[in-house]
This record gives C-alpha cells, structure tokens and sequence, in this order.
C-alpha cells in the first residue's frame, strides 16, 4: 500500500514513545530507529511530515522506580527522558515535531474519560477507578484477531485490569482512571471520580487527539504493542471521538540477541552504552538495526557488529574513491538515480532496509566504472540514499591508497581468471601481486587491495 497523506500535504503519524524510568536498550531502539527511516524516506522522497512521539512519565514502572531512587517523579523522569534524548542523537535519529509527555496532557485524558462514561462506553467502580467496557465496542480486537471466543470469556469473567503491567493474554475491561493507591505515593491528581491518575493505554489517545485529531494517516510501536495497547487506544478513541483513527500501521518486530529473548535475567538488554565500552559505535548498532525487514524478527550478535563495520567502511572507501574521481559537486536529478536506482525503489518498497543496503553495494560496483559529472552524479544519489537510511559513513580519507596502474591491471586479471574458475592463473596473478607488496582479500562480489 503506498502511503500517502489523508490531506494532500503532511503525512501525519504517531509513534509509542519511550517509558521513561530507565535507558532504552537497543531492543527498544530497533523500533525507533526504523521509525526514523520512515519519516528520511518520504522526506527525503519529497512528502512533508508532521512526526508525533510521546514520552510515558507516569505509570506504574516510573512511579516504583522514581520511589526506589528516592526522588520525584518529575525530577526522576526528566533525568532519563535526558538521557533518551542523547542515545536518540548518537544514533542519528531525527527529533520529532512534537513531544509530548503524560503528565502534561492530565486534563486532556480526564475530558475523555468523562465522554465515554457520558457516552456509557466506561463506568466507575466503588474505589473511584474508571474502566472502559470492551463489550460496548462491537470491534474490539479486530487489529490483533483477538478472537471472539476469548472476547466471551474475559467478559464472563469480568475481569478488571487494573495495572498497566498485565499478562497481554488477559481480555478485560482496562483501566482508565486508577484510585489512588499507597503506592502512588504523592504521585495523584483530582478528577470527577476522586484522586487518582489515568492508565497508561489513554495517555496516547489523548495526546494523539490533541496533535493529530480524530484521523490519521499511521499509528507505529513495537509488535508487543498490538494487543493490548494499541487495541485499546482503537476502542477508547473512537467510541469518545469518532473518526477512523489510524488509516495504516506500521509495527516492528522483536529483537532478538543471539537467537535468543532479550531479558535482564540473561543480561543482555544491552544499552548504546555496554556497545560503547565494548569499542563499537552508535552508528555501526544503526546499521546493524537496520539490517534486518522490520516485519521480521532480527537477531543480534556482535559478529553483526563486527559485519556492520566492515561493510560501513567499505562503503566509506568506495565513496571516496568515488568523490577522488568526480569532476564537481553535482545537483541530483529527482528521479534518477542512476546505479543507485535499485537500492532507492528497494528502501520503497514497503521500508526493505536490507535490501536497500544490499543495493547500496551493488550500485557500487557499477558506479566504480564511472567517471567526471556521472561519478559526481551517482555519489549525490548514494549521499541521497544514505540520508534516508540515516547512516553516516566513517572518515576513510586518510587511509585511502592511491593504487598504481599497472597493480590495479594485474588484480583485475587475476579477478576474471578467479571467476572464470581459472585457479591456477589466479594463484600466479596473487602471486604477482604480492611481489609487488600487495595482498588481495576476496570478498563475496569483489575484492580489496591491501598494501602489505
């Protein structure tokens, strides 16, 4: 489905922000990240956008751990909505147009809770909590194939979702409002229904409501989100404010770390922080993010960062010595992308990142042949592509070796006789080459020269 905006002008979309009451692991990164590539492409590709994220500052995870911590909540939050912010710039991620947090959209939630209790779409129970009732929104489950025979026994249960921690199998009427608890500390606001604060599904619709309004072009998370948040911010939304919501989404699949679950048991929720002290970059943990189809699982290992590094800087070399042969900067045609134009129809074709980094290499190898004003061309196009993947390539100027003629004759020879299956030929052309004090390193596509 190609994505267009509702209005004509700005493609409108939100995206789940972070819970604030820690760093974010690169789990949590994969999805942000992703998101950033969608928002490069269709501005890269010309489509103006309007870039809504959250930041979830009250719940039950931030008021625990803020009380574990011994400060306030606000004090606690803001300290790691920092931190957010620092680990979203290493890695290259735009800011998006508006940010808004929980806490500063109270009066917001509470104005929808009243409409669906005026509208009989939730009710208050005796200890002044607010829930909203799952069987008076006929299509409740229908994003996540909820299915009815579940619907039917949750209701017959009547069970109640209190937390916003829960067994995402549970199918209950969820929290809207929540009483205020010992726990919560002075962490309570006044409402209707007594001192409380609201539950964590209808902080996003609220916010979404004020920025986007009642339709939208696309609602983005994380795949844990489908069910049960993002199915109740479909149900608190439109039975309070009517519209048709999200016109598309767009969800991410999980990361996994060494074909396995991330979990703080194993210890591997690894933050850009742990890479760093391990010597690897935030840009090279952005390629690796980036090399897996966002509907599909992608497993993380530090070979992947060891892959991501070279590949980066291969790029870096091939770019160099692409510029070293352009005659001037050159203004890139909109629609033509030259030896490029795979890798930037791939990344458009329903956001195929690794496709798209897989063509950057293959355009490469062609560009390679090119000369003057088509080299200059072909590298405006590769910055462009580049630019909607968000990927900065190292500084390899200073390593780059200028390699003599008659060298570089001798390693193209000795590269057809290697494809032509001509070992022995190849093995003497090696040879030749490294009385000449070079040695080659073959690589899947093509080779590289090292001088010894």
């Amino acid at each position: 489905m190609e994505l267009q905006p509702m209005d004509g002008k700005t493609f409108r979309f939100y995206c789940c922000g972070p819970t604030v009451y820690g760093p974010a692991h690169i789990g949590n990164f994969r999805t942000f990240v992703l998101q950033d590539v969608l928002r490069r492409a269709l501005e890269t590709g010309g489509m103006p956008t309007l870039h809504v994220r959250n930041l979830t500052d009250v719940d039950d995870k931030t008021i625990r751990e803020s009380q574990r911590a011994g400060k306030s909540l606000k004090d606690f939050t803001t300290l790691w909505t920092l931190k957010f912010h620092q680990d979203c710039a290493k890695l290259n991620c735009h800011a998006p147009h508006i940010e808004p947090s929980a806490v500063e959209h109270i009066p917001q939630q509470i104005t929808m809770i009243q409409e669906l209790v005026d509208k009989k779409n939730a009710y208050a129970s005796d200890d002044g909590s607010v829930y909203f009732d799952i069987a008076s929104f006929a299509n409740y489950g229908k994003l996540s194939r909820l299915d009815e025979r579940d619907l039917e026994l949750g209701r017959t249960q009547a069970q109640r979702a209190n937390a916003d921690e829960y067994e995402k199998q549970s199918v209950s009427d969820f929290v809207l409002w929540k009483s205020r608890r010992p726990e919560d500390g002075e962490n309570f606001w006044q409402s209707p229904w007594g001192e409380g604060r609201p539950g964590w599904h209808l902080e996003c619709s609220a916010m979404i409501r004020e920025y986007l309004g009642d339709s939208f072009d696309l609602h983005s998370g994380g795949v844990d989100l489908v069910f049960p948040h993002h199915e109740n911010e479909i149900a608190q939304s439109k039975c309070a404010c009517g519209g048709d919501f999200a016109h598309s989404w767009f969800h991410i699949a999980h990361l996994m770390v060494d074909g396995g679950k991330m979990s703080k048991s194993l210890c591997n929720l690894y933050t850009l922080e742990d890479l760093a002290t391990h010597g690897w970059t935030a840009m090279e943990v952005r390629y690796v993010l980036l090399s897996g189809h966002y509907r599909k699982p992608l497993n993380f290992t530090f070979d992947s960062l060891h892959a991501a590094r070279e590949a980066m800087t291969k790029l870096a070399k091939s770019a160099q010595q692409l510029a070293d042969k352009s005659s001037s900067l050159a203004e890139l045609n909109s629609v033509d992308f030259g030896p490029f134009q795979s890798a930037w129809n791939t990344l458009h074709d329903d956001l195929n990142t690794p496709g798209a980094l897989g063509g950057l290499f293959t355009g490469m190898r062609d560009a390679a042949k090119l000369e003057g004003e088509d080299a200059a061309k072909a590298l405006a196009a590769l910055n462009r592509i580049l630019r909607a993947l968000g990927i900065t390539l190292p500084d390899v100027s200073q390593s780059i070796v200028d390699i003599p003629a008659e060298v570089k004759t001798l390693a193209e020879e000795r590269w057809a006789a290697r494809t032509a299956k001509n070992w022995a030929l190849s093995d003497v052309l090696r040879d030749q080459l490294a009385t000449a004090g070079w040695i080659v390193k073959d690589n899947k596509d093509d080779y590289e020269l090292i001088p010894k």
